[in-house]
């Protein structure tokens, strides 16, 4: 007999390759993309914000955390500079990462809104394959398997990325913040 059954829904998709997931294990570096996301800055000034922030390193430890960050794609070289006979290098993200939590009440306050974004996106999905079904599955035919799913979903990850990269363009091109405001 069974002490306990429940239907357990997924409620939340996470899209990342486990590269930069493994950047994002340590917090620090969490700090630093957040920093980057908004000014280039040195090694030096991401010390002194993190200091600021609480979090006292060596300028080592910041280096290698940038490092990571770069290695993941995450953080590019922006600028270098000529500075008291050597070079500066300036980092910038590429990457913003959100880490709020919805309150409690949202559930019920933003259910009709749900209801109104679900249809949207049924819509724009269809578009997307009436336009561009051969694409999707031509990309995902070359994609390879992920080591941690025993089904593959390469069609359904190709959708979560065109529409995170479509709000992340409108976002950095300010778009979505004067969509936001007038809507309001």
């Amino acid at each position: 007999m069974s002490l306990l059954e429940a239907e357990v829904p997924i409620t939340d998709v996470i899209t990342t390759d486990p590269s930069k997931a493994k950047a994002l294990e340590n917090d620090v570096r969490a700090k630093i993309l957040d920093m980057l996301a908004g000014e280039e800055m040195t090694i030096e000034a991401i010390n002194t914000e993190l200091e600021r922030r609480g979090e006292e390193k060596a300028e080592t430890t910041v280096r290698h955390h940038v490092n990571v960050l770069k290695e993941a794609g995450m953080v590019e070289l922006s600028r270098l500079e000529e500075a008291g006979g050597g070079t500066q290098k300036f980092y910038k993200s590429n990457t913003r990462v959100f880490s709020y939590e919805l309150p409690e009440s949202a559930e019920t306050t933003l259910n009709d809104a749900g209801g109104t974004a679900r249809k949207g996106m049924t819509e724009l999905i269809e578009q997307l394959y009436a336009d561009h079904g051969e694409e999707i599955e031509a990309a995902a035919s070359e994609m390879k398997p992920c080591e941690y799913c025993e089904t593959q979903h390469y069609e359904e990850f190709i959708v979560w990325e065109l529409v995170n990269r479509a709000l992340t363009e409108l976002s950095e091109d300010g778009d979505l913040d004067a969509l936001l405001s007038s809507s309001v």
